[in-house]
């Protein structure tokens, strides 16, 4: 895991970025539809993003898997 993480909320844009590295990487689709996992050259999760983020519930967690090579 890493030390920092660096965190970007567009309120217009209802979507949330968390990174955990400053690496070169893309974006890949998980199995939930608002969560992307953002990864590396070699697959590792560096990061993910979440669209529509205000729709989900308070009192209830989003559950999503993020997956390394």
């Amino acid at each position: 895991m890493a030390d920092r993480i660096k965190v970007w909320f567009d309120a217009e844009a209802d979507f949330l970025e968390v990174r955990f590295s400053d690496a070169a990487g893309y974006e890949k689709e998980t199995a939930h539809d608002a969560v992307m996992e953002r990864v590396d050259a070699q697959g590792h999760v560096i990061g993910f993003s979440i669209l529509g983020v205000s729709r989900f519930k308070k009192d209830k967690p989003l559950e999503a898997d993020l997956v390394s090579a």
